[in-house]
């Protein structure tokens, strides 16, 4: 997958391509649904298929400290959409010159001048421009005139529920991971590297992995029974995501994974957490003796869970 980082990049070999539009935080099952349209227009026509998304996201751009918290940041969004066999992505900067385009110099500016879009396929209920006045029927007289189609995208419902990130937000502040991984299409994870901490969860006796999210904000906090990959290998463990008010911090999210039985170095390397249960809310204590006890029966209760929900062997294997 070829990634453009802003439209001063695009060259003529870039024209000619599919398009849909849209923030695809998450890459949840409806958008996977729009990109496999994509897909399969693109197939029709014998042309590249491209995403446009923003980055910022326009929420975080007009109001960041209300935004909802991201599912997945930038690099990660950009290894699902890989996934689902997109052939290019188109990342414009959200910021003021972008805001003061109109629908009009939008369309003009992107998607013809720019991409040279041949077909579109969006939301019905999709908006642009500065002027708002940017919607599905603006895009289909603008085809007509400016030569390319436009298809609004299908809803995927999941029990009469539309599936969208917001969905999958409500999942997971209410701990209900089997709902998310039904949203997503799969189990809902965090990837990050290991950085050095303050390595106090080491002098409780729980060395803990702190993982880097580069995120604001987190859509959960707490205590969990998790699951790791590293270099291929999943090890069970317990995290903490939150804002860790025992200890003075700077107030942004972190996120700390012990592994169950792990023995080894992870300074540096890639780990990708995958969320199973909540154990219980994140809370302050009046002593680090207090998070030890606590932490203490963290551990058991993950390593009772793991166990308790570990897969079974087939008898028939």
């Amino acid at each position: 997958m070829q990634l453009v980082r802003g439209l001063h990049n695009l060259r003529p070999q870039h024209r000619g391509c599919v398009a849909t539009i849209g923030n695809f935080d998450g890459v949840h099952r409806g958008h996977q649904a729009i990109l496999a349209r994509l897909r399969e227009r693109a197939r029709e026509l014998g042309v590249p298929s491209c995403v446009v998304i923003f980055e910022p996201q326009p929420r975080e751009y007009f109001a960041p400290d209300t935004a909802p918290a991201r599912l997945a940041r930038l690099r990660d969004k950009l290894a699902l959409l890989a996934e689902e066999g997109v052939d290019r992505v188109l990342c414009l900067a959200f910021n003021q010159r972008l805001c003061k385009l109109s629908a009009a110099e939008f369309v003009d500016t992107i998607l013809v001048d720019g991409l040279g879009v041949q077909h579109l396929e969006v939301g019905d209920d999709f908006r642009f421009g500065c002027d708002r006045l940017g919607d599905f029927d603006f895009l289909l007289q603008a085809g007509v005139v400016q030569g390319f189609t436009v298809e609004a995208a299908q809803t995927v419902e999941l029990n009469g529920v539309r599936v969208s990130s917001t969905q999958v937000r409500k999942a997971l502040a209410a701990a209900d991971f089997s709902l998310a991984e039904q949203l997503l299409g799969r189990p809902y994870r965090i990837a990050g590297r290991v950085l050095h901490g303050q390595k106090l969860a080491r002098q409780l006796g729980w060395p803990t992995a702190n993982v880097q999210l580069k995120r604001r904000r987190v859509p959960f906090t707490g205590v969990y029974q998790v699951s790791a990959e590293i270099d291929g290998t999943t090890w069970p463990g317990v995290a903490n995501i939150g804002v860790r008010p025992t200890v003075a911090g700077d107030g942004s999210a972190h996120l700390e994974v012990h592994l169950l039985d792990f023995a080894g170095d992870l300074y540096g390397r890639r780990l990708t957490v995958v969320f199973h249960h909540k154990l219980r809310d994140e809370q302050r204590f009046a002593s680090l003796e207090a998070l030890k006890s606590a932490i203490d029966a963290d551990v058991a209760a993950a390593r009772a869970h793991a166990l308790e929900h570990r897969p079974t062997a087939n008898p028939r294997a």
